[in-house]
């Protein structure tokens, strides 16, 4: 594929990713809760993965990119495409999303952002973890999705089910960290809702959502390529 072509294929991606996801916590998270929401991030992933999987392989997260490249699967160049591309859909949703909440007169409020401690003061249901505990989960949570994602996008893992395996994967995250950290696992996803949102610590908090996975996804390239080789 051309680089425009997978450029193009990441930013929609990424777009449908954020809308979907974060659309839904932040037009609907009162009615379908953090289940509704969790599914929404996994049901987008699985839309995506094989709606323009074969054009970029559907990464729509900087985490995922770095992971593959760190893993030999992707070069230098495509990386900086791949984030950009990520980066650029993300936020263009997100101010998509920030338009809408205009029109229906609403405030934006957190803006379905991450954070951690007094970021979640005043909201129900979360628990104020400490920047050490949201880096752990985040760093966590982001290892073992990119080593699903390796495991799935293997050559000899069984074809057909990696957009099901990933999307699944990616709900159970947000199902164990939403109350946390709102779930990151994605610098794109976290970026694009921090710049909108009204909530003072988001900018200020950015950095743990970016740092924490990449630093998972890099651990996680490592890791899978030590344990396939032994495999073998």
């Amino acid at each position: 594929m051309k680089t425009e072509q997978k450029f193009l294929a990441e930013l929609i991606g990424t777009f449908t990713l954020v809308l979907g996801g974060c659309g839904t916590a932040v037009f609907a998270g009162g009615s379908v809760g953090f289940l509704g929401v969790s599914l929404a991030f996994g049901l987008t992933i699985v839309a995506m993965a094989y709606g323009i999987g074969n054009i970029s392989g559907a990464h729509l997260n900087p985490a995922v990119s770095v992971g593959v490249f760190c893993a030999g699967r992707m070069s230098a160049k495509d990386l900086g495409i791949y984030i950009l591309a990520q980066v650029a859909g993300g936020i263009l949703a997100a101010a998509l999303m920030a338009f809408i909440v205009a029109q229906c007169d609403g405030t934006r409020g957190t803006f379905a952002a991450n954070g951690f401690g007094e970021f979640f003061a005043d909201a129900p249901n979360y628990l104020q973890v400490s920047a050490a505990g949201a880096f752990a989960i985040e760093f966590v949570l982001t290892f073992l999705f990119l080593i699903v994602i390796l495991g799935v996008t293997d050559s000899q893992a069984p074809k057909g089910f990696a957009g099901l395996a990933i999307g699944l994967t990616l709900t159970l995250i947000h199902l164990i960290s939403i109350p946390l950290t709102n779930t990151s696992v994605n610098p794109a996803r976290s970026i694009s809702q921090a710049i909108f949102s009204e909530n003072a610590l988001a900018l200020p908090q950015i950095w743990l959502f970016i740092i924490a996975p990449v630093l998972g996804a890099a651990a996680a390239a490592f890791v899978y390529n030590y344990i396939a080789k032994a495999k073998k």
